[in-house]
Order: structure tokens, then C-alpha cells, then sequence
């Protein structure tokens, strides 16, 4: 196979009339950032709010939480991505799925919520896990002082559990950048979509791939310095203690 290398193909036209294809990468690399922030930051609420439930008494709240995370943790993401586009329409009433279809930027909207709800129950098992690490005496001690329930959990617990685990949501954060390279299937032209169309024009695989591999890699090593920085930064000496049960 005789391969002829051309780096400098980034600074070509783009037959779409958009600027070369390096801009072109940069556009993509803005819908991969955006999307995975947006759905990060939906992600994160639901991912407190459900893994908070999940450990207070209410034991019909707590399978209510499990089946929640159950569903979406098991489906696998490409089928989650493609149902929410193509099932979910034909579901609504003709009125409202025609609305969703026509949606300006539908891919974008749906791969949002598709990655918010499946990053959501690893946030989910996170908290959970968070809140049972602490000592069990600091919701008695949050209770003892004339807290509600929630007020312990808002006041005492979660600013204490949070801190225990930036790490893993570290993780959860930079496999949801990965992960937006799932929507190209429903045409969100994010950076992997904006890769494969370089790809197919040019016919300089391993060119647009290998810049591809590096976006990737200076924003993930990006991503994962402010976090280990915020990480130190908010760090408590001696925060982890024994386990607990949950609350009354």
C-alpha cells in the first residue's frame, strides 16, 4: 500500500463552502464541548437529586431511584441515542412528535438529553455511594442541631459527599466528551462526525484521524487538570471516615 501523506490538507477549501477543513474541525470540536456541557450540567442534578433519594427511608423513593438507574445504566448508549431520536417521536401525539422532528438543531437537543439521562445514574451511584461513605454520626449530628431531613442532607451531607467524589465524576466528565462521538449517528456534526466527512472528501484517513486523536487528548488532559486542581483545592484532611445507614 503506498500511502501519500498530505498534512497539509487541514488548510484545503472545504467543499462545503465553510472555511478549510482545520475550521471545520474546530466546529465540530464546539458541538462536541457544548453538548457535553449541556448535558453534563443536567446530568449532574439529576444525578444528586436521584442518588439523594436513594438514600433516605422512603423505601418506596429508594426502588423508584434503582429502576431508574437500572434502565438506563443497562441499555447500551448507541440504542439509548437512537431511540430518543427516531422511537420517542412516534410515541407523542402526531402534534407534538412533528414538533420534535421539525425542532431546529434536533440531533444537538437529542443527544443533550440522551447522554444527560445516560451519565446521570453513574452520577447517581456515585452520590450514593458518597453519602454512605461519610461517618454515620454526621446526619445524627445535623438532626441533633435541628435540621430537617433535608436540610442535612443539603447543609451537612452532600457538601461533604461532593468532595469525596470529583474523582470519579472526573471520569464521568470526560467520557461524556468521548461519548458525544455517538450522536454523528443521528447527524450531530460534532468533531468525530466532522472527521469522517474530512475523511470521505479527501481520502486522508489516517491525517484527519490522527488530528482528531489529538483534540481529544489536549482537551481530556485539560479537562482532567482543572479538576484534579479543583480537587485539591476543596479538599478536606481527614473527610472520609467510617460508613453509615441512612438517615431517619
Amino acid at each position: 500500500m503506498n500511502y501519500k501523506w498530505n498534512w497539509s490538507v487541514f488548510w484545503d477549501p472545504n467543499p462545503e463552502g465553510s472555511g478549510t477543513f482545520f475550521t471545520s474541525l474546530l466546529s465540530g470540536l464546539g458541538w462536541t464541548l457544548t453538548t457535553a456541557l449541556c448535558a453534563w450540567t443536567i446530568a449532574l442534578v439529576l444525578g444528586v437529586v436521584v442518588g439523594t433519594l436513594r438514600t433516605t427511608a422512603n423505601q418506596w423513593v429508594v426502588r423508584a431511584g434503582n429502576i431508574y438507574v437500572e434502565i438506563f445504566r443497562n441499555v447500551p448508549l448507541l440504542v439509548q441515542m437512537l431511540l430518543w431520536y427516531f422511537v420517542l417521536p412516534e410515541l407523542l401525539p402526531t402534534e407534538w412528535g412533528d414538533a420534535v422532528k421539525q425542532m431546529p438543531n434536533s440531533p444537538f437537543f437529542t443527544a443533550v438529553v440522551c447522554l444527560a439521562f445516560y451519565t446521570s445514574v453513574r452520577i447517581a451511584e456515585q452520590v450514593k455511594a458518597g453519602i454512605l461513605a461519610l461517618p454515620r454520626g454526621q446526619g445524627m449530628a445535623g438532626q441533633a442541631l435541628g435540621l430537617t431531613v433535608p436540610q442535612t442532607y443539603r447543609y451537612v451531607l452532600l457538601p461533604q459527599a461532593m468532595r469525596i467524589i470529583i474523582p470519579p465524576l472526573t471520569s464521568d466528565f470526560l467520557n461524556i466528551i468521548k461519548n458525544t462521538s455517538v450522536a454523528l449517528t443521528i447527524g450531530l456534526m460534532e468533531l468525530t462526525a466532522r472527521t469522517r466527512a474530512m475523511e470521505s472528501q479527501t481520502f486522508q484517513v489516517f491525517e484527519a484521524f490522527t488530528a482528531a486523536s489529538l483534540i481529544y487528548i489536549v482537551v481530556n488532559v485539560t479537562v482532567g487538570q482543572l479538576m484534579r486542581m479543583l480537587e485539591k483545592k476543596i479538599a478536606v484532611p481527614g473527610l472520609i471516615g467510617g460508613g453509615q445507614d441512612a438517615p431517619h
